[in-house]
């Protein structure tokens, strides 16, 4: 892993701990970037169900959901994971 993308990791899970929110676990970290709610742009993930979060994850892995950049980000989680990580966002509020 690159230096920057480590720096950005940590500077995330930093700023999600001292803004006093829950911290996500690490397979959750890189999400926050985009979905922690910063961008209206792009969907908020915490709050959201856990099925619905694996199922957008399945669909983006199979292509019938169309994406820019989570069909790649997709694959990269095993089930196991995406599912502790749509457990960890349904939590959230």
């Amino acid at each position: 892993m690159g230096t920057r993308v480590i720096a950005a990791a940590l500077a995330l899970v930093w700023a999600t701990a001292s803004a006093g929110a829950a911290m996500p676990p690490p397979l959750a970290a890189g999400c926050e970037g985009c979905h922690g709610g910063g961008d209206p742009r792009l969907a908020k993930l915490a709050g959201r169900s856990a099925a619905d979060i694996v199922a957008a994850m399945a669909a983006f892995r199979n292509g019938s959901r169309p994406a820019t950049i989570m069909d790649r980000i997709a694959k990269g989680f095993s089930d196991d994971e995406v599912a502790a990580i749509a457990a960890w966002y349904a939590a959230q509020r």
